[in-house]
């Protein structure tokens, strides 16, 4: 507030427009190809790992690996947090990468040491002492790594591009992020797994720690070509104020329009700030840019109305966020259940053995084919009509995802059907590549919605900000992940005491004598009503004011009306040109996202 006060956050604005761009971005790229090739052949396979090396049964082979998941998500907000306030966001991405290479190094280690391994005749509890002690570090640190490095990069990605200026190369580059991740988990899932489950686990490990050391290595020398922001204050901070204040000023009357809030001018600041229109959404919160009469503009006194919007932005984030995390249960399914349904189907292509964790690679190729086509023919034939920069809203795109994502459960019922019938039937199995299809429409769903979130978020997010607010996409995967650990033991525990057998659903290790199509088709109905709710809060959401047309409106703001605590008073002067833009912000406000 006061004139030497520490900036919240530098200019995204490039001041060399030598650095950044897609050139910037091809380092990123790579690492991404690099580390997706361990992280995603791990996400596929650890399951059938605990299974038949740490010796856990069906549920809780794939619970701790949902857990995992989860927890690895849910700490890209640290990563986020961090490359908001202390560190840059290249640095961030590389002091994690360190501590995910050594969590792979001890991973390594425990698959190659037979000491730490847990004995086979071992009926239960087997995993305890160094062995648990190893086992779990190694996932901890493996989480705490991973989710730094995802909470960070994609906002570093992002920041290679002007908002304004480069708007399409920022919703190509989302594509191509995750065009990257497909690339190297196509290898994962193919090379990487084949040599986990056909040579030995250590070496999968052991080649997953080779490529995160490459990945990182090629990060580190893109640093000469990146557009680098400096953190500053800590967004966690500028939320807590409004809401402080808000509930200080709540006695206060509702301001009568919103050029009675306190708001800076660009004169009265020595940095370049991101102004926000005002909204009447969540107008509580206005009162958090009262400043009454003889008060001085302190942090804790009075907030901008620019930081209120903040807090309102990612206010109105939250349903979206909300509203994908049922498919994000659904996918945590495909890496465990469906995962273990292959492991008992027949496995071979021709002369070929396939490893069942190896199916996920039928997706990841339908995405590696799909994503240039989205990208070169879909989205500029959609551009003409809309006029849209990426084709179609990141809302759209992300609701054609969690469509799809109904469909992939409700298919993963019926060839779970299929499976069951044929084995009881004649004891026959039927071929892997029947799991293709639910993985395949799934597949297609993860690249509308991973991508439409993560643009989402990043674009919508207040300019200090981003690194965090990109973070939400991966913790509505947390949240999935988590949910479907509850969901199994919610589903198991009430199962049991209706059924006839008085065995739940998802009983024991033998699927043969389970009822996993009734918990597909559960999430394939979930998924349903769902989608409904999402439509509600997509269309009730108001996209964020454009940044130019804003700057227009406070340009000829000298200085900063004051009100009275008794009146809404406004200063004569300047009071038409705020009417004006009062007015502006109120038609802008009609837009709303569908």
């Amino acid at each position: 507030m006061k004139e030497n006060a520490k900036p919240t956050y530098s200019s995204l604005e490039p001041v060399d427009k030598k650095k950044g761009g897609l050139t910037a971005s091809s380092f990123i790229f790579v690492l991404l190809a690099l580390d997706s090739m361990g992280f995603v052949a791990n996400m596929v396979s650890m399951v059938l790992y605990f299974m038949y090396v740490m010796h856990f049964d069906l549920a809780h082979s794939s619970n701790l690996l949902t857990n995992f998941m989860g927890s690895t998500f849910l700490l890209t907000l640290v990563g986020g947090f961090i490359s908001d306030t202390f560190l840059s966001r290249f640095t961030t991405c590389l002091i994690f990468g360190v501590i995910e290479i050594l969590a792979l190094v001890m991973m390594t280690t425990q698959a190659y040491s037979k000491h730490l391994h847990p004995i086979k005749t071992c009926p239960s509890n087997c995993v305890q002492g160094r062995i648990a002690a190893m086992l779990y570090g190694s996932l901890c640190l493996l989480a705490l790594g991973t989710g730094g490095v995802r909470g960070a990069l994609p906002a570093l990605g992002a920041d290679q591009f002007n908002r304004k200026e480069e708007a399409k190369s920022l919703a190509t580059f989302f594509n191509w992020f995750m065009l990257s991740t497909t690339a190297g988990a196509t290898i994962g899932v193919t090379g990487i797994v084949y040599v986990s489950m056909n040579v030995d686990w250590y070496w999968g490990f052991f080649i997953s720690t080779i490529a995160a050391v490459i990945g990182f290595s090629v990060l580190a020398m893109g640093k000469p070509f990146y557009r680098l922001q400096v953190p500053g204050d800590s967004p966690i901070i500028r939320i807590v104020q409004v809401i402080v204040v808000a509930i200080k000023n709540r006695r206060l009357p509702q301001p009568g329009s919103s050029h009675e809030l306190y708001e800076i001018s660009e004169k009265e600041s020595n940095y370049t700030e991101e102004k926000i229109a005002h909204t009447h959404q969540f107008s509580c919160l206005d009162k958090a840019a009262i400043l009454g009469k003889g008060s001085k503009p302190e942090p804790w006194k009075v907030c901008t109305v620019t930081q209120v919007e903040e807090v309102k932005v990612l206010t109105r984030m939250l349903p979206i966020l909300f509203s994908t995390i049922i498919m994000n249960t659904c996918l945590a399914q495909l890496q465990t259940f469906s995962v273990q349904q292959g492991s008992i189907m027949d496995l071979h292509l021709g002369s070929i053995e396939v490893p069942a964790p190896s199916i996920p690679v039928i997706p990841l190729l339908f995405m590696s084919i799909l994503i240039p086509l989205y990208e070169f023919f879909f989205v500029p034939f959609a551009r003409k009509i809309t006029k849209h920069p990426a084709g179609i809203t990141q809302l759209q795109r992300v609701g054609v995802g969690l469509v799809l994502s109904a469909i992939s459960m409700a298919v993963a019922g019926l060839v779970e059907v299929k499976r069951k019938n044929q084995a009881n039937k004649d004891l026959t199995k039927i071929s892997l590549f029947w799991l293709s299809f639910q993985y395949a429409i799934f597949g297609i769903a993860d690249m509308f919605t991973l991508v439409g979130l993560l643009e989402f978020f990043y674009k919508e997010a207040p300019a200090g900000m981003k690194s965090l607010s990109t973070s939400f996409t991966f913790l509505s995967l947390s949240f999935g992940y988590f949910l479907s650990s509850v969901f199994v033991d919610l589903i198991n525990a009430v199962t049991r005491r209706v059924a006839p057998s008085k065995q739940g659903w998802l009983y024991g290790k033998d699927l043969n004598k389970n009822n996993l199509q009734l918990f597909y088709y559960f999430l394939a109905i979930l998924s349903c009503i769902n989608f409904v709710n999402y439509v509600y809060w997509a269309s009730w959401y108001k996209y964020k004011a454009d940044e130019t047309d804003l700057k227009l409106q406070l340009k000829t703001l000298h200085q900063t009306p004051l009100i009275h605590n008794d009146a809404s008073v406004v200063q004569e002067s300047g009071s038409k040109i705020d009417e004006a833009a009062a007015s502006t912000e109120e038609n802008k406000e009609e837009k709303v996202a569908t």
